[in-house]
């Protein structure tokens, strides 16, 4: 019987918070940070198209088990709408679909804010990564198709107009998950009755992960000079943030040693005290400020569902 293979890379574990430049997928850019890094694993928390900037959470090793936490978070965007034009892709990718030689006044773009505020319903764009029967929208766009994507609800909880001019307008918008800010721009520039389309994007925000956060792809790249391996990989690390950092909107508990190897072999602790942590479906467990565990508090137990290697 053969031996299994041994995972190839680092067993790092972590959170980098890349500020991704222009003309680099998201694939792309995670390809080059789990090289940069020698990471056994890694993966993104939110997809950011090439020609959007800004703030694309990476996960590194067992941190890939809390991207659905920052996956759900809340974003935030800055933008600007080109109007006159409405493309394909919604963007500057785009063939023009239709255009107007109409321009909104700014009273008009506030006074239409409120609409895009709080629920709203959106249909994603034809050029996006929603299935349909199957396939992914954007090969059948790139096909050619036409297809007929379900409007969906999201939620705007902030949205804000930076500045206009007559032909552009700088927006800034606090949204949850699966909000479309291409949409948001297309649907605008239908309403104002001019047309509209994204001429550039960037996300400064991923809750819990902030500006300070961010990490230029340049200043990683630039380490790759430190011939001395050890030297470069301890220059990298020192990007990393802590696993646990990702549950921070979550009930935290901090468990002694002997607590932690029990969670490790899949056992619940119990919670004693008159401040033991009410019932709740889902919290996190550290030990010496590393995570431990994910997992729900119940009749006066941590029960783990999901534990963690702690380096």
């Amino acid at each position: 019987m053969s031996k299994p293979r041994k995972p190839k890379g680092r067993p790092i574990s972590g959170w980098l918070i890349l500020d991704k430049p222009l003309d680099f997928g998201s694939t792309e850019a995670v390809s080059k940070i789990k090289w940069l890094f020698k990471a056994q694993k890694a993966g993104h928390a939110g997809t950011l198209d090439p020609l959007a900037s800004g703030m694309l959470p990476i996960a590194l090793g067992d941190a890939t088990k809390t991207v659905p936490y920052v996956m759900d978070g809340r974003k935030i965007y800055e933008f600007t709408v080109a109007w006159g034009e409405e493309r394909s892709t919604d963007d500057l990718e785009g063939q023009v679909t239709h255009s107007s030689a109409d321009r909104p006044t700014e009273e008009a773009i506030r006074a239409l804010l409120p609409n895009y505020t709080g629920v709203i319903s959106q249909v994603p764009p034809q050029f996006s990564a929603i299935k349909i029967d199957g396939e992914r929208a954007y090969d059948l766009a790139r096909e050619g198709e036409t297809v007929d994507i379900p409007a969906r609800e999201v939620e705007v909880f902030r949205l804000t107009l930076l500045g206009a001019t007559p032909n552009l307008a700088q927006f800034e918008i606090e949204c949850g998950k699966g909000t479309y800010v291409r949409s948001l721009a297309r649907d605008m520039g239908r309403d104002l009755g001019c047309f509209g389309h994204i001429a550039s994007l960037r996300r400064t925000f991923v809750a819990p992960f902030g500006e300070d956060d961010m990490v230029p792809l340049a200043d990683l790249v630039a380490l790759e000079k430190i011939e001395n391996e050890e030297e470069r990989l301890a220059a990298l690390d020192a990007f990393v943030i802590e696993t646990g950092e990702a549950l921070s909107s979550l009930p935290h508990i901090a468990v002694s040693d002997d607590q932690a190897h029990r969670l490790k072999m899949g056992n619940p602790i119990i919670l004693r005290g008159r401040d033991a942590p009410l019932a709740t479906p889902e919290a996190y467990a550290t030990t010496r400020g590393k995570l431990i565990a994910i997992g729900e508090i119940a009749e006066g137990e941590f029960r783990p569902k999901r534990v963690f290697a702690v380096g």
